[in-house]
């Protein structure tokens, strides 16, 4: 007896499918045009396991949330809501944990991106199969197939595993989400080279792809995490999530920061207990008093609201942002990697390029609006020349489905194949009315598009004539021809003149369809291949191109200037993404290099190509995840679009993913931190923009909040070291610390962009958050306050007021000081003293109005008197303040510019 060949198990799959001869796969996996018999399928199922995806692992919810309070910056601020509960500033310390919970809340919910990515990967896998089983057509649920199944496929179904093609009528299958494809791939049975590239693989159907037209069967090569998607639902989950640079930053600063202040204070309380002789519970107070002075408590809550703010101007830009510090991260954005397809171009196919014997005719105008000129050898509308395309446009509408209709006043909409309504659209900008040429030329029989022939053809009856258009392939159609189309009747076929046109045209990155007609006898009414294999007159061929989007041309020129890279990578073929790479002014000779050319590299040699070159073509999704990789590697910000399941790793891996909303995936929004309501490249420019406006309102809240904290920790370390009277008492620092935290230091989130925020370019990735010229700030300021602080001090004391109008007017003096300061730091990178800078923001003069009015009531009114021991303040005395914080506004501005005019800083100013 012969014994059934044992199921085969996935380590036993051959790689290469596409490139063995039919036999040879049902030999392989032990399978028949019958189909498996029911106990067949349960041994396979039982080692191949049900075809889906594996659920993402993921953490205990309670371990997750006990995860995110695992930071630095999480211990600084708790150590920042004790200090401030000790001293009794209650309001602070529920501010401050309310800061600690929200983070915790936000992390814990982010923290499972990662399974939602690969949860919606999983969804893309078809519910149900028809299959062929003991020799019978079935309708399975998809969970069931295994490898060696008969498959059948019909237009709208979608791909349940990875099939081997055995048979292929006129099927398109729309793969964009795999391949990033524009147009559906043409399937037929011929085996291809085992190293073709994904997207040209002809004979394989790929689990989670659609059926766009046509009918066809195959074989189960590959099931549930064997499959193409299933290698990507396995290469996301290995990628590791990047920290932001901000989040680097603020922990680095709040670690830093944290042991420094409590060594200072451990080292002032010994000081004070040892050497001035305090009392040690008066040494505590005064040292916790300190200590609330110079731990910004509000810093990382005012830094959380400027990303918010941040996140709101996004949406406006129709960016919505899934992640906050994604924000800050697209500011320093260094390389932006985009597709091609709808996101640089319009996704909509224009013919621009007429070819005839005698002629080439350039069409203007772009997208399925039928305006545009026509151009004969750079003459407008050589009327002639037109008419001798005349039977070339003719062709292209008549052998055509697709209807063109007007859907609002500049919008137009194809019902069909995109590339025949761009015919339809040129032979509207010709002139010509596509219902009145239709009804002259009615269709009496049709070969739908085939692709294995490669071409299209329909029978029509004319005004006296019968005639068969057809159209496709140039090089099919040149095969079967015996002439062409000329001035003066048919011509001997030219055939390496019109492959040198094609290959031409193909050049500038087009695609290139071709045009044959075939007079026949009036009594032919059924076509058949048999009447297209001879004696076709060739007429001429049509480019198309996807045009650039004239924004997306400007938006590039934008980030060029800014010093941004700019890098297509496009599943597209090397030379249509090298021309529209030169259209759209990525480079003046924009380098490709393909997948195949990765496929050769190792990940050094990918590092050096990767930061040279314009264009990867023929990319997969592994091709894209190297190249985010090798980007990084150079120390590169990255920032990667895409909209397939095929990008999902590399938007994953990518410093910041960046999805599309329109015609995204379920998968790359859900791996994506940005999603783009409007799939426009211009929008992420815009976001850069948005980006780089809230690091510096961040750098801003930094540059004010640290040196104000400062002055007062300085004012409070010098009333100790020097053995005098404390300037201000704890509850008047901590009274400063609640007004002008939630009030001045608030209001830098709101700061417009400055003056040539474009023009600057990306900051390193390992930039610290406290640049050279940040710590000059804050050494600087905090020293001119702590001079103007213990000035008016002494200046009260000697005009002969007591401990408590002095110290109230010390408070003033930090107010005012704060004040005129906030005008200075709103421009990092300008001078300040103009207009604009003068008359501020509605939300900065409201801000100081509360300021002012707080502060006339800290001093005068009785209540607050008695809580903070304040004094009235004498008019002359309160001019003399007001003059102190016009006097630190000129020695600021004028450092500032001499800092600018002798570039001690670089770029940072």
């Amino acid at each position: 007896m012969n014994e059934k060949p044992a199921a085969p198990t996935p380590e036993e799959y051959p790689i290469a499918w596409h490139a063995l001869p039919e036999a040879d796969v049902f030999a392989a996996l032990a399978t028949s045009v019958s189909g498996l018999d029911a106990a067949e399928v349960q041994r396979r199922l039982r080692v191949n396991g049900p075809n889906q995806l594996p659920a993402a692992p993921g953490k205990h919810p309670i371990m997750r949330l006990l995860a995110q309070f695992n930071n630095a910056l999480i211990y600084f601020l708790l150590a920042a809501a004790v200090a401030a509960a000790t001293l009794g500033h209650h309001i602070d310390a529920v501010v401050i944990l309310a800061v600690v919970t929200v983070n915790a809340i936000v992390g814990f919910v982010q923290e499972g991106r990662a399974e939602k990515a690969l949860n919606a990967i999983r969804s893309m896998i078809s519910p149900h199969a028809q299959v062929i089983r003991d020799a019978r057509r079935q309708s399975i649920p998809a969970t069931d197939l295994v490898p060696g199944d008969i498959v059948l496929l019909e237009a709208g179904d979608r791909i349940p595993a990875d099939l081997r093609l055995t048979r292929a009528r006129a099927l398109l299958i729309e793969e964009a989400a795999l391949t990033g494809e524009s147009v559906p791939s043409e399937k037929r049975e011929a085996l291809v080279d085992a190293r073709s590239p994904l997207a040209e693989r002809f004979c394989m159907a790929f689990s989670g792809t659609m059926v766009a037209a046509g009918q066809g069967m195959g074989i189960v090569v590959a099931t549930g995490a064997h499959t193409e998607i299933g290698h990507i639902s396995r290469m996301i989950s290995q990628v590791q999530e990047i920290t932001t640079p901000l989040l680097r930053q603020i922990n680095e600063f709040g670690r830093r920061f944290t042991w420094t202040a409590v060594s200072a204070a451990v080292a002032l309380f010994i000081f004070a207990v040892l050497v001035r002789q305090f009392h040690w519970e008066e040494a505590l107070i005064a040292v916790v008093a300190l200590a609330v002075g110079v731990v910004p408590e509000g810093l990382p809550a005012v830094i959380t609201i400027t990303l918010a703010i941040g996140v709101q101007r996004m949406a406006a830009r129709n960016a919505v942002v899934r992640r906050l510090p994604a924000v800050e991260t697209l500011g320093a954005t260094s390389v932006i990697c985009s597709d091609k397809t709808g996101t640089l171009t319009r996704n909509e196919m224009t013919a621009r390029r007429l070819v005839t014997a005698g002629h080439e005719i350039m069409v203007g105008g772009s997208g399925y609006r039928p305006e545009g000129s026509f151009r004969v050898s750079g003459r407008d509308e050589d009327m002639e020349s037109l008419a001798l395309a005349a039977p070339l446009l003719r062709t292209a509408l008549l052998c055509n489905d697709a209807q063109l209709r007007q859907t609002g006043p500049d919008a137009w909409h194809v019902d069909g194949d995109p590339m025949e309504g761009a015919l339809v659209c040129l032979v509207m900008k010709a002139g010509f009315d596509p219902g009145h040429v239709r009804g002259e030329w009615p269709r009496v029989d049709e070969i739908p598009f085939d692709a294995k022939h490669r071409f299209m053809a329909s029978l029509h009856q004319g005004p006296g004539e019968r005639v068969i258009f057809v159209k496709g392939a140039p090089e099919q159609l040149l095969a079967k021809a015996a002439g062409q189309a000329g001035a003066h009747g048919t011509e001997p076929l030219d055939a390496p003149c019109w492959q040198e046109r094609i290959e031409a045209a193909a050049a500038q990155g087009e695609r290139v369809l071709g045009f044959a007609m075939k007079p026949v006898p009036a009594g032919l009414d059924r076509l058949s291949f048999a009447d297209l294999d001879t004696d076709l007159i060739f007429i001429g061929i049509i480019g198309f191109i996807d045009p650039p989007r004239d924004e997306a041309v400007d938006a590039i020129a934008e980030c060029r200037s800014a010093g941004i890279q700019v890098k297509m990578i496009t599943g597209d073929h090397g030379a249509t993404a090298a021309a529209i790479a030169g259209q759209l002014g990525l480079a003046d000779r924009p380098e490709v290099v393909t997948g195949a050319d990765i496929d050769r590299m190792d990940d050094a040699a990918l590092k050096q190509v990767a930061e040279r070159a314009h264009v990867f073509a023929r990319t997969s999704p592994e091709h894209k995840l190297r190249i985010v990789q090798a980007l990084q590697a150079d120390r590169a910000i990255v920032a990667m679009t895409g909209d397939g399941v095929n990008d999902a790793p590399s938007l994953k891996q990518a410093n910041v993913g960046i999805a599309m909303g329109g015609k995204g995936t379920e998968a790359a929004k859900e791996a994506a931190e940005i999603v783009l309501l409007d799939d426009n490249f211009a929008s992420i420019v815009a976001a850069v923009h948005e980006g780089r406006t809230v690091y510096d309102n961040i750098r801003k809240v930094i540059a004010w909040t640290l040196p104000t904290n400062g002055g007062e920790a300085l004012t409070v370390i010098a009333a100790i070291l020097l053995g005098f009277t404390m300037p201000m008492s704890p509850v008047q620092i901590l009274w400063i610390n609640l007004i002008l935290t939630v009030t001045l230091g608030l209001v830098l989130a709101f700061e417009p962009s400055e003056p040539g925020v474009m023009q600057r370019p990306p900051r390193p990735a390992n930039a610290p958050l406290l640049s050279r010229f940040l710590v000059w700030r804050v050494i600087l300021v905090s020293f001119l306050f702590l001079g103007g602080a213990l000035a008016i001090f002494f200046y009260a004391l000697n005009r002969g007021h007591d401990v408590e109008t002095a110290r109230t007017m010390v408070v003033n003096t930090i107010v005012v000081l704060e004040i005129f300061y906030l005008f200075n730091v709103r421009y990092l990178h300008v001078g300040s003293v103009t207009w604009r800078g003068v008359l501020g923001t509605p939300a900065v003069l409201l801000v100081i109005a509360i300021v002012v009015a707080a502060q006339l009531a800290f001093t005068y009114t009785p209540v607050m008197q008695a809580w903070f021991a304040t004094r009235p303040v004498p008019l002359a005395d309160g001019i003399v303040i007001i003059l102190t914080g016009v006097l630190l506004m000129a020695v600021l501005e004028g450092e500032k510019a001499l800092l600018r005019r002798w570039r001690l800083f670089g770029d940072e100013i």
